[in-house]
């Protein structure tokens, strides 16, 4: 396997190896996967449960549970906080054969992946404490492997090719996140809930597989990722491979006060800059894992329409994501990091003004509304972009030993945001003035402070830099 050429020193532009970069999407495959199956009907799980402990009707009175669920759902989120900055440290002093992710990429996949079915077996059952418990080990097993497994793509990427990376490892995770909404629109969740109305114990005349399904297919492909993922990425060795274009990068960084030692710390300047990108994420992140914790429950109980509404609604949002992942490092290209992102967030915001205002104009007809399918496309849309360039600007910042740290700051301010957003969002809902109707707007007001606070990052645009396009881009070297 020959060396490649320094970059900056031939002249030559930087090359994304496409194929490689694909083979590392594994892993986010197996992570959005999951975490979509997780998400999309942990907290309807959730709900029935609460409700039928508490003696309430789900389809009458289900928002006076809501706060229940979501500090369930906070408290995986504060696990995850404390331990991706501590697997991310970790795996950045891991010195292994098989390289220093991939220990952990492979023992959290697997637990996870065992872990995983036993959330609705125990659900069926109507075992609350057994459900809450696995949950727990789901997340902290999931947090093992999913900073060291984002944090391999900038370790074998040059700084300028990283947003076109992160686009092509978003679109792989999103195929794992279809697969998920796939599988859940052929076993619809609201078909299984609503067990107690009958007012008598129904639990064993339900179909347990219509629930087991969507968990088991998102285990087998998780680990069936990670397999991939080992067999065709050689950590150690494309480490050494890419050693010089990894240097050029560094040079060409858009940064403020470049890299110059490994181990020095942060400048003023460019520590500013990062607390400035952790806190909008903070907020940005506020809106849509508001939105996406509580929009299953706000389909079920508000709308009154089938969870595979949801699922479909989650498909076309996804595509809009895709739509931006394959856009959004053109973009940065042109107009810069900074100026996408901002794009984004104002696209997203746009989203949610026209999602409140059709909600209080258009009456409700019992179908799910068209409008929100377009609102949730542009949302994915908008965000993609805010996503695929704000991770790059992030590890921008540090050298090449320190990225699993700086991975690991960059999800700590998400899980921050999505500890406390659940909580927020199902207290206010206890509120009597604060309804279903309301959704839109409390993430429309957390995006507008996202927004704020990213206007005030310092633009930094290095000269042009030479990225290959075309034919040229598909040369690449193995």
């Amino acid at each position: 396997m020959k060396k490649q050429t320094d970059a900056a020193t031939a002249g030559a532009p930087f090359r994304l190896n496409v194929k490689r970069t694909m083979l590392i999407g594994f892993a986010f495959f197996g992570i959005l996967l999951m975490w979509q199956v997780y998400d999309s009907w942990c907290p309807p799980f959730l709900s029935e449960l609460f409700c039928n402990a508490m003696g309430i009707n789900p389809t009458e009175r289900s928002e006076e549970v809501q706060y229940l669920v979501g500090i369930v759902m906070a408290l995986d989120n504060v696990a995850a906080l404390i331990l991706m900055p501590i697997f991310g440290r970790l795996s950045d002093k891991t010195h292994t054969k098989i390289g220093k992710r991939m220990p952990y990429i492979l023992m959290g996949t697997f637990l996870c992946a065992v872990a995983l079915p036993f959330i609705p077996l125990l659900f069926h059952y109507n075992n609350l404490a057994g459900v809450i418990g696995v949950m727990a080990v789901v997340v902290v097993s999931g947090m093992m492997y999913r900073n060291p497994a984002v944090a391999l793509m900038p370790d074998i990427t040059p700084k300028p090719l990283r947003s076109k990376a992160n686009g092509i490892i978003n679109i792989m995770g999103y195929i794992g996140g279809f697969v998920a909404m796939a599988v859940g629109i052929v076993f619809v969740l609201s078909d299984y809930l609503g067990r107690g109305k009958a007012g008598m114990d129904t639990w064993a005349y339900h179909n347990i597989w219509a629930i087991e399904a969507p968990f088991l297919v998102a285990s087998v492909l998780m680990i069936v990722s990670a397999i991939v993922l080992f067999f065709n990425i050689r950590e150690n060795e494309l480490a050494e491979k890419l050693k010089d274009e990894l240097d050029a990068g560094e040079k060409v960084a858009e940064i403020e006060d470049k890299i110059t030692n490994d181990d020095a710390p942060l400048t003023q300047a460019n520590r500013i800059m990062l607390y400035l990108i952790l806190g909008a994420e903070f907020f940005w992140f506020m809106a849509d894992n508001g939105i996406g914790t509580f929009m299953a429950n706000y389909t079920i109980y508000y709308l009154g329409c089938s969870t595979a509404s949801n699922m479909i609604n989650t498909i076309v949002g996804g595509a809009g994501s895709v739509l931006g992942f394959v856009l959004g490092g053109l973009i940065a290209e042109k107009i810069g990091r900074k100026w996408t992102v901002v794009s984004g967030l104002g696209m997203t915001a746009l989203a949610y003004v026209a999602w409140a205002i059709c909600t209080f104009t258009i009456p409700a007809t019992g179908s799910f509304p068209i409008y929100i399918y377009i609102v949730f496309f542009f949302k994915g849309l908008g965000m993609s972009l805010v996503h695929i360039n704000s991770f790059p600007m992030v590890v921008e910042l540090c050298s090449k030993k320190k990225i699993g740290a700086f991975t690991g700051y960059y999800y700590a301010s998400s899980m921050a945001a999505q500890t406390i957003t659940p909580i927020a969002l199902g207290s206010l809902l206890l509120l009597p003035s604060f309804t279903w109707e309301l959704l839109p707007i409390y993430a429309l007001v957390c995006v507008a402070v996202s927004l704020g606070i990213f206007l005030a990052i310092k633009n930094v645009k290095t000269t042009k830099t030479k990225i290959a396009k075309g034919l040229e881009a598909l040369g690449e070297e193995d």
